[in-house]
């Protein structure tokens, strides 16, 4: 079906303006300004393609953006489809006006082969609402595996510099060596430092024991510190800098780190680039007495200091994309009653944009900026073949977002699988009402439509 998006107030390329979008065969075939075309122009080019093939939606007072990107996201299949699969956390993520994601390979089996990450793929085509790619992840012994990578193909490498969900870290030098010297795409780095991360548990696990302290979630950053972050991330910079390689370091927590990164060169030209969390903007230290392990991920949330640094480098453009981390466990995971057995990773996907646009209302962010950030900058940063944008001859993918529609986030509205997420109970100011995955309407005001599948991620490259 063919779509007319009437009336829309687009948010693209910094820029806001009012228009009316033709969708034919999957592309964004026409964009017209309100102010370009009388508006019996526009009406009678819309009875031209009125009919059985064409659907006309009024979009009078909402918000036309491109569809979000989203770089990191654990959709735990396969291995772990208790907690989430491909088919339910691309549901969630179309609710969210997501229309593609890349996942990371610490499933089971973890994604270290070409063979694995091809039933990835097969998974994908066969199950996903929206586009998606899948990171090959990195060992300390499969470089054979990595230089097989088809860069146009696959969205990058994933190296766990640090330990987290999977049990994938890097710490052989050697090999990090020589995964940064040949890796035939961007490198996205999780980073934090193992050793000290060791130190602080076994010091911690200690007092614990002796009951000088509890095991309680505030422990997370003193156990995952600030300065485990920056060691780690100025280590893996060290490392591309010197195989001269593309790299990304993820989920950025710390005010430390920022000093590593630039903002004064194009995007397009960057080798070492960052990316944030929404979580890492909207909660500090003092949430953990409240939300107490279901904000526990990794790297830690960390202080008001370091959230509030996070968000200045957003506006000055230290930061260059925001990825949700989406990485879902079941409620009672998460709750163990002690620190030690709480999984880390939440929910979050399907409230990563309007969480973001929280900012907007607070006048903390502009909403060009908040869609440079989950729709521009990913596609330029992984040369995305024709997305990311509203630009004739893209896909259509889009998402339209009421940014007057508050309302409450509860059990009854999640659709991840686990059902859980700690934005719960949460009153967010804006929706998403309508996204399109290559022309297709997939959902709609709570309706999903899922005749069709998402694509595969191509890259320029």
């Amino acid at each position: 079906m063919n779509y007319l998006i009437e009336n829309a107030t687009l948010v693209n390329e910094g820029q806001i303006f009012v228009a009316s979008v033709f969708v034919s065969d999957g592309k964004i075939a026409k964009i017209v300004r309100k102010s370009e075309v009388p508006e019996p122009a526009v009406a009678e080019h819309s009875r031209s393609i009125e009919g059985p093939a064409c659907r006309v939606i009024d979009a009078k007072g909402k918000y036309l953006i491109p569809g979000i990107i989203d770089e990191h996201v654990h959709f735990r299949e396969p291995g772990l489809t208790y907690k989430a699969d491909i088919y339910t956390e691309s549901r969630a993520a179309v609710a969210g006006g997501v229309t593609s994601f890349m996942d990371m390979p610490n499933t089971i089996p973890p994604t270290t082969t070409q063979e694995l990450l091809q039933q990835k793929f097969d998974l994908a085509a066969e199950k996903s609402l929206a586009n998606y790619s899948f990171y090959l992840g990195a060992s300390n012994d499969n470089l054979v595996e990595i230089v097989k990578t088809d860069p146009k193909k696959v969205c990058g490498i994933k190296v766990f510099m640090g330990s987290s969900t999977g049990n994938m870290l890097v710490d052989d030098d050697d090999a990090l060596e020589r995964i940064f010297k040949e890796s035939p795409c961007l490198i996205a780095a999780h980073c934090e430092d193992e050793e000290i991360i060791k130190h602080n548990a076994e010091l911690y696990k200690e007092m614990v024991d002796r009951e000088i302290v509890e095991a309680k979630a505030p422990l997370h950053p003193k156990i995952r510190t600030e300065t485990a972050c920056y060691l780690s991330s100025s280590k893996a910079i060290d490392l591309a800098e010197k195989a001269d390689a593309k790299l990304h370091i993820l989920h950025i927590s710390t005010e430390m780190e920022l000093e590593l990164f630039r903002n004064d060169i194009p995007l397009k030209d960057k080798k070492i680039t960052a990316e944030t969390c929404p979580h890492y903007l909207r909660f500090d230290d003092d949430d953990y007495r409240k939300m107490k392990f279901g904000i526990k991920c990794n790297p830690a949330i960390k202080s008001e200091k370091n959230r509030l640094a996070l968000m200045e480098a957003v506006r000055k453009g230290l930061i260059d994309t925001i990825g949700s981390d989406h990485a879902p466990h079941r409620r009672n995971e998460k709750y163990t009653g002690n620190y030690f057995t709480s999984k880390s990773g939440f929910a979050s996907i399907q409230h990563s944009l309007e969480v973001m646009l929280e900012w907007v209302h607070l006048h903390e962010l502009s909403f060009p900026k908040v869609v440079q950030l989950m729709c521009h900058n990913p596609a330029i940063l992984y040369q995305i073949d024709r997305r990311g944008f509203i630009r004739e001859g893209y896909h259509a993918d889009l998402a339209l977002v009421d940014l007057n529609a508050r309302h409450q986030i509860t059990t009854a509205n999640e659709y991840t699988k686990c059902h859980w997420t700690p934005y719960k109970r949460e009153w967010i100011q804006s929706r998403v009402t309508h996204t399109f995955v290559n022309g297709n309407l997939v959902y709609e005001n709570g309706e999903f439509y899922e005749e069709s599948r998402g694509e595969r991620l191509l890259f320029n490259r």
